[in-house]
């Protein structure tokens, strides 16, 4: 991963600007010795604010960027001259941006559609100048506020990529295949587990020049959850997507168990992903007679619509598009909580409600 330009996770330590002071002034001029007071007020801090910017995929322009401070307000001056405001940071980031506290853990906000601007530090405020302290019982107030202090903490922005689709899968499930035949994208793709060691990005096109977006996440192993394998660094990219695939090879021992396996892993690691719609995909199938697809296909889970396909020969790849894009685009219904069934199992797997999830 030293090497890969695709970076998802940054922590930097960010100070916004002090407030600048307001100002103790008298009005003072040849014809006018007792004018008043006439101090200005100072100038805000300046803000560090996060800006969601659809050109930007990755996190790689802030991994060396570490110290990221504002300029401070300026102080007031008189004849009411207020300060210069501090200019503030505008730290262009990906959409799917979540800000985290690094200390507490707790997330701050997110950013998800183009141009959506937050405030990740605040600037201190200005402190008022001696004129606003005037009254008819003191005419003459000979002093005013100091600006407001920076704020400063040290955060985490973590990337969860936004597609239409996420591939989930064991490694060499054959997901980067997949997703190199559907789409121009061209991740690396081998004869190894662990070949795609960062997630990819794909358009997909459809009829009547549609298109919609698949992500190859990184292969998922039992106990990924607890950190196995690439562990929990990129099932957060699986949270943002709309439609799940999940992807089993045709020479799986058990195709119904590693389906058991990769649904019990997304719900450890978050319950709410089991409300997502969800796809099977049987892939080499290339290798299956019809006799052979028939055996398989009676020890499928009977709640997910399922296909075979083989990237290799196109097979099942024009079904799995149709499926895909009638999943994202039918009608939302609250139908509870499905259940998970799996031929002659007694112990069924209840898939939690949205409500039932909520945080």
């Amino acid at each position: 991963m030293a090497d890969s330009n695709f970076i998802d996770y940054v922590k930097i330590y960010c100070r916004s600007g002090n407030g600048g002071a307001g100002s103790t002034h008298m009005r003072r001029e040849k014809y006018i010795p007792k004018g008043g007071p006439d101090g200005g007020d100072g100038g805000r801090g300046g803000h560090i604010i996060l800006r969601a910017n659809p050109q930007f995929w990755t996190l790689i322009h802030l991994k060396y960027r570490k110290h990221i401070m504002a300029e401070h307000g300026g102080a007031g001056s008189g004849q009411l001259m207020k300060g210069k405001n501090g200019a503030d940071i505008y730290l262009d980031v990906p959409l799917g941006t979540v800000a985290k506290d690094a200390e507490t853990g707790e997330i701050l906000f997110e950013l998800v559609e183009a141009g959506e601007e937050r405030i990740l530090v605040k600037g201190g405020r200005g402190g008022l100048g001696n004129n606003n302290f005037k009254s008819a019982t003191n005419q003459t107030p000979r002093y005013s506020q100091p600006g407001e202090p920076f704020e400063e903490g040290w955060f985490i922005l973590e990337l969860k990529l936004l597609a239409d689709v996420g591939l989930v899968g064991f490694p060499n499930a054959g997901k980067s295949t997949l997703l190199s035949t559907v789409s121009a994208a061209r991740p690396k793709i081998a004869d190894y587990p662990f070949t795609t060691l960062e997630p990819n990005l794909g358009i997909v096109s459809y009829y009547d020049d549609q298109s919609f977006v698949m992500a190859d996440i990184p292969g998922i192993i039992e106990g990924a959850h607890e950190g196995k394998g690439i562990g929990m660094r990129f099932l957060r990219h699986i949270e943002r997507n709309s439609i799940l695939l999940f992807m089993l090879p045709a020479d799986e021992d058990d195709i119904s168990n590693g389906y058991r396996i990769l649904l019990n892993e997304l719900k450890e690691y978050n319950p709410e992903l089991l409300v997502k719609d969800r796809v099977l995909a049987i892939t080499k199938s290339d290798m299956l007679d019809e006799q052979l697809k028939s055996e398989i296909e009676a020890g499928l889970p009977g709640d997910i619509p399922h296909v075979f396909i083989s990237s290799f020969t196109g097979e099942g790849i024009k079904e799995l598009k149709d499926m895909l894009w009638e999943a994202l685009h039918k009608e939302t219904e609250d139908i509870g909580a499905p259940t998970v069934l799996f031929p002659g199992d007694s112990n069924q797997m209840e898939i939690p409600s949205q409500d039932e999830n909520e945080i």
